[in-house]
């Protein structure tokens, strides 16, 4: 499996107390980044936005990765994101098949990058997850719900057991599929 450039992260932050506002409002986000640090400064980014908040203001309660519970079975992703481009700001629902969340948005940041030139700091997540498989919307995806579906087995080889039997040359080539 290849290591994801992406995490998932949640960040759970506030303004600090001050005498006016005792008792601020909590904000919790999750929110994919590279690493810890640049999840807080997107995640005071995504807050100002919201509400009138800063970093120089506010404090952060926490910060911790979320991991994915089961990375064998391979799942549909859905991923809604908006982004700009050099003629506006469009939105945009795109659904991919991988193991982990994160392995899907560097599937999404790849393709955005090859198909929409969308830079990484151009495009941002507004909903990811797992789409059952009754609600696939593309057809690219909906190919592989067939719970009939076999894919052939390509590279093996069949050995004889006895290694006395073996031939260093033979004059037909062997079945590499069953």
């Amino acid at each position: 499996m290849a290591k994801t450039l992406n995490r998932l992260y949640e960040v759970v932050g506030r303004n600090r107390p001050t005498a006016k506002n005792t008792n601020p409002q909590i904000f919790r986000m999750k929110i994919f980044a590279q690493n810890k640090p640049v999840a807080v400064s997107r995640f005071w980014y995504f807050l100002a936005m919201l509400n009138k908040s800063k970093s120089t203001t506010g404090e952060i309660l926490q910060c911790e990765e979320i991991l994915e519970h089961k990375q064998t079975q391979i799942k549909n992703y859905g991923i809604t994101i908006r982004y700009n481009s050099r003629s506006g700001t469009h939105n945009m629902y795109r659904e991919y098949r991988d193991v982990s969340l994160n392995g899907a948005v560097d599937q999404m940041y790849t393709e955005m990058a090859s198909r929409h030139a969308a830079r990484r700091p151009s495009i941002w997540i507004l909903n990811a997850g797992v789409v059952k498989a009754s609600q696939l919307r593309r057809e690219s995806n909906k190919q592989y719900i067939d719970s009939r579906l076999r894919f052939r087995v390509n590279g093996r080889v069949p050995r004889p057991s006895d290694k006395s039997f073996r031939k260093v040359f033979s004059a037909t080539r062997p079945a590499t599929f069953y």
